[in-house]
């Protein structure tokens, strides 16, 4: 069975709501592709507004992060009950800017793994590698640990549902974009790592992205590779050009 693609947007902390509210209602007609997943992984305080603006559409909506706890004394942060409720299906989980700016680790992206699946969010967990552990040759040893423990005690059945994301860190933001090779090699054998975890049905099933750089002019190549399932676009997802990546054919 194919797998369908899942073409997200993670607009990063970018768009004040009313600002979003316009943007969305920009992309609505340029991402009507009803054969791809599309998904607007917006800010928490666009949330609700974003998910009233996409409805009738094609559209799902994501938030860019959530904590573990239903509930309690933990200023600033937001429940995956919260999200629910507000209407949103997917949550980005590990982002290497959570990782590097907010200091989570792959026990905390564990743990948040366990409490989107508990309430039916579809986690969309990143992965990837600096530059200077890409030249050191350890890309997938890093990597087989991120994935490794962020899936530690989600069962097979969870995992199909799961989306992973591969963020070469050395390639968000800077222009650079990893050649379609790498992205497939290492693609690939994150696959392969679910495989070993799970079994062939589950790495089969498991849907994995390609981010970084990622553009009009890019998209159709790296979509089509064997292993990459669409791609988590940063500042493109921001600009009608996102448009051209949904509909990337």
């Amino acid at each position: 069975m194919a797998r369908r693609k899942i073409i997200a947007g993670n607009w990063k902390m970018n768009m004040t709501p009313s600002e979003a509210v316009e943007l969305v209602n920009t992309l609505k007609p340029l991402v009507a592709n009803e054969e791809v997943d599309v998904v607007f992984c917006v800010p928490a305080i666009d949330i609700v507004p974003v998910v009233e603006a996409v409805k009738g559409s094609n559209i799902q909506v994501g938030a860019e992060n959530m904590y573990f706890e239903e509930k309690g004394a933990y200023t600033g942060e937001i429940s995956p009950n919260m999200l629910v409720d507000a209407g949103v299906k997917y949550v980005i989980l590990g982002h290497s800017e959570r990782r590097e700016y907010f200091g989570e680790t792959n026990e905390d992206i564990n743990k948040k793994m366990h409490k989107a699946f508990e309430h039916g969010l579809v986690p969309i967990m990143c992965c990837g590698e600096t530059l200077e552990q890409r030249e050191q040759g350890v890309t997938m040893d890093f990597i087989r640990q991120q994935v490794k423990v962020g899936f530690q005690g989600i069962t097979a059945e969870q995992a199909k549902e799961a989306v992973i994301a591969y963020e070469p860190i050395w390639a968000i933001g800077t222009g650079k974009t990893a050649t379609t090779e790498q992205a497939q090699e290492v693609c690939k054998a994150i696959r392969a790592c679910i495989a070993e975890v799970y079994d062939e049905a589950t790495a089969e099933a498991i849907r994995i992205q390609y981010g970084g750089s990622v553009n009009a002019a890019t998209a159709p190549d790296l979509f089509a590779q064997a292993d990459i399932d669409g791609g988590l676009v940063g500042g493109a997802a921001l600009k009608p050009d996102f448009g051209k990546i949904v509909n990337y054919k």
